[in-house]
């Protein structure tokens, strides 16, 4: 299965969501690959560590060898790097890789990940695409590789009203590019079941029949201490509240 996390604004847990996720997913003995499309790097950083900056190759050099003609292609499989977990491996991202998005862009490279996945498919069980906060290329490019999309929600109203903007980019690219993508579903994240606000914008999603996931992820510093740490959740606090609201989302979403 092949699973982007996709969300046009910065801030709304995408990292975080694809690694726990990912991470869980490893645990339970899948082979799992995680895709950093960010050039913030977010997601490299937190599996990788500081040593995510010395990496190579990375998703910067698999777009890059896809501009030229190659009698011999390297392997989808050459760019990928093990971490320190079982049965997790990542494509890492670069801080660069937005230096080549006019680029790809002109030579209409939009379905090369798309292809790179397929061929991988027989090595891997899941995939987690990591995307930047923006409707991009790198964006697009994950939305036509993906099946399923996964859509994270802070509960802001800024955030609600964007959130119809990005659905219609993914309902325009599932019609010109990729009619099997399917939306899983919005998770909310980082939400406070005591605070009357926060409710009352998931309440107008629904009122909208918009989908909403019944698990929803809390706030905690406990993710800030795995950030710091760069130790997924399930491996750090396997028995914390946060950690089991990312083991019901999962298993919600093998549903």
């Amino acid at each position: 299965m092949r699973r982007v996390v996709f969300n046009q604004k910065g801030g709304v847990g995408k990292s975080s969501i694809a690694v726990n996720l990912a991470s869980i997913s490893a645990a339970r003995g899948l082979r799992t690959l995680v895709v950093d499309l960010d050039p913030q790097c977010n997601s490299s950083h937190y599996l990788m560590g500081d040593d995510y900056m010395d990496l190579s190759p990375t998703v910067r050099d698999f777009f890059e060898q896809t501009l030229s003609f190659q009698v011999n292609p390297a392997d989808p499989q050459d760019f990928i790097h093990e971490t320190r977990y079982e049965n997790l491996h990542m494509l890492p991202a670069s801080y660069n890789l937005g230096d080549l998005q006019s680029k790809l862009e002109s030579k209409h490279k939009i379905y090369k990940l798309r292809d790179a996945l397929k061929k991988l498919e027989a090595s891997y069980d899941a995939v987690y695409i990591d995307t930047p906060p923006a409707f991009n290329f790198f964006t697009l490019s994950a939305l036509v590789a993906a099946e399923r999309c996964l859509i994270p929600f802070d509960c802001d109203e800024f955030a609600r009203q964007a959130l119809y903007s990005l659905l219609a980019n993914i309902q325009e690219t599932q019609m010109d590019h990729n009619e099997a993508l399917q939306i899983e579903g919005i998770v909310v994240n980082q939400f406070q079941p005591r605070a009357t606000l926060p409710q009352a914008i998931v309440d107008e999603l629904l009122a909208d029949d918009l989908p909403v996931l019944e698990s929803k992820i809390s706030s905690s510093v406990k993710m800030k201490e795995s950030h710091n740490e760069g130790i997924p959740l399930i491996h750090l606090a396997p028995k914390h509240k946060m950690t089991q609201e990312f083991l019901a989302l999962f298993d919600d979403l093998q549903k």
